[in-house]
């Protein structure tokens, strides 16, 4: 373990302006949920409504969690934000461990590392303590966002003592998995996968018996009940299997040569196919499994928010006081509720979107890039390549969330022609989330090192705007510098076509800009 504290400031250095993002991500999230619920299920009849309404709808259910939390305010805002912070919390342990393990052992960082008076252990034990910082952290902002907005002591801290166990337990396993997988994508789509098989058995066990809902860290956290029970035991099951996984970490981590890890990467072909001989369809073989991953998210996340259109007006009608935060009020509840998700479900196409493009900038830093363009392959060939998956691609995401809506809803109400009616819903967006591609872009041409910084905070206003204006009140400009501001929200508007034509205009502008800047500057720098 030589080492680990030094390791340790450097990691916390380098984690030092992404890090509180994803922190600030899941305050936000609570803090928005308290205010809200409170306002809107402060006394016991409306929460008492709420009950008898949710109560009876497996599909919010699954989405959410176990009734059992309907039993007070507090309880109610863990039953719709527990689950979904859990998720924000595994993502960033997931990239906070992938990145300072198995990326640096990919890119030479580790070598350079280890070269030092450092022990073999050092890099993993650091990259865990790191985790653990961040989970206590975020912990304890939702324990005073839940405090500070009027919920009972003991039960704030029982939510935040979940949200860091729940946290420890997917760090541990994208421990795990850095040490079996050679490569940093292998290692993120196996903790992405667990993600996803928890959500599920979770949803299963709490629509079922709940016995599947204990084959789940997301459920774990959940049988704290936090405000409504609060029991700590559940929260010791998480932390055993955290050190269990730690453990098993490290004594794989002895069982392997650096660099390489316990499954080896499966060798190609000697020759290239004819299918791989042009930058585009190379760039769609490397993305190929990121395209089909975003694809099936949003086609389960459409079928999800379609399984429970047909109750929105029943459950708007039981809880009048959500009417109001639904552009279009009571006379449009439905239109008003598929305009919305069809906005999240933008937002989430669009960073898909930026991943693709900021996928070339991987490809140079990496010196991959430079092999290609040694070929008579030209700068803006390469980059056409890139982008012939990232715009596609978004349209494709896009297609699949309201193919998955529109089938689940018009399943629930007996009528098929909802598929192509939301499935033109969800394309209306697609301008807004080219243009933010197009600023990625330009990033990517002009400014390549904080590209990723520029993007991802144009996705992170957009989602504050998206989602949070109208609570936070902000004022009517901030709103306009968002492209989701300008594009109708069909189906309770029109769609208008010289707003959707600007924006790809302007899209289209922008990428070239990011054309011309990669023209100009040096290849991997």
């Amino acid at each position: 373990m030589t080492g680990t504290g030094p390791l340790l400031r450097f990691l916390l250095r380098r984690e030092r302006r992404s890090l509180p993002w994803w922190l600030l991500g899941v305050t936000l999230l609570v803090l928005v949920q308290s205010t809200q619920s409170q306002s809107l299920y402060g006394t016991p009849e409306a929460l008492q409504r709420l009950r008898d309404t949710i109560g009876a709808n497996n599909a919010v259910i699954a989405m959410s969690g176990p009734t059992d939390l309907l039993v007070s305010i507090g309880g109610e805002i863990v039953f719709e934000i527990f689950a979904f912070a859990v998720v924000v919390v595994a993502l960033m342990n997931m990239f906070l461990i992938g990145r300072h393990t198995r990326a640096d052992e990919e890119s030479g960082r580790a070598e350079l590392l280890r070269s030092a008076r450092v022990g073999r252990h050092a890099p993993l034990a650091a990259a865990l303590l790191l985790a653990l910082l961040a989970d206590v952290a975020a912990g304890l902002l939702v324990f005073a966002v839940a405090a500070g907005t009027g919920l009972p002591v003991a039960g704030s801290a029982l939510f935040g003592a979940a949200i860091t166990a729940a946290g420890l337990v997917f760090a541990a396993a994208a421990a795990v998995a850095a040490q079996v997988f050679e490569s940093t994508r292998a290692v993120y789509g196996t903790v992405a996968a667990l993600l996803g098989a928890a959500f599920a058995l979770r949803a299963a066990g709490d629509v079922g018996s709940g016995a599947l809902s204990w084959a789940s860290p997301i459920g774990w956290g959940q049988r704290t009940l936090p405000f409504a029970g609060d029991r700590w035991w559940p929260i010791l099951l998480s932390l055993a299997v955290a050190v269990l996984l730690g453990a098993v970490a490290v004594a794989l981590l002895t069982r392997r040569d650096f660099g390489a890890g316990l499954v080896a990467t499966r060798l190609g072909r000697g020759r290239a196919s004819a299918a791989l001989r042009n930058p585009y369809a190379l760039a769609w073989r490397l993305q190929r499994g990121s395209v089909a991953g975003w694809v099936a998210g949003l086609l389960l996340l459409g079928v999800a928010y379609g399984s429970i259109g047909d109750s929105i007006e029943q459950y708007v009608r039981d809880n009048p006081e959500i009417a109001q935060f639904l552009t279009g009020g009571a006379a449009e509840v439905l239109n008003a509720y598929l305009a919305v998700t069809a906005g999240m479900a933008a937002l989430l196409a669009a960073a898909y979107g930026v991943t693709s493009v900021l996928r070339a900038r991987a490809e140079e830093t990496s010196g991959r890039a430079e092999v290609v363009l040694a070929t008579p392959v030209s700068r803006a060939t390469w980059l056409a390549g890139q982008l012939g998956v990232a715009l596609p691609g978004t349209a494709l995401t896009l297609v699949a969330f309201g193919f998955g809506e529109g089938l689940a809803y018009g399943m629930t109400v007996s009528d098929p022609s909802q598929v192509p009616r939301l499935v033109g819903v969800a394309l209306a967006y697609v301008p807004a989330v080219w243009l933010i591609v197009g600023v990625t872009v330009l990033a990517f041409g002009w400014l390549p090192r904080p590209a990723a910084i520029v993007a991802w905070a144009v996705i992170a206003y957009c989602a504050v705007i998206t989602l949070f204006a109208d609570s936070f009140d902000l004022p009517g400009w901030s709103r306009q510098a968002s492209p989701f501001a300008h594009t109708p929200q069909v189906p309770l508007d029109e769609a208008a076509d010289m707003p959707l034509l600007a924006l790809t205009l302007l899209a289209a502008a922008l990428t070239g800009a990011g054309y011309a800047g990669l023209r100009r500057r040096d290849v991997g720098y």
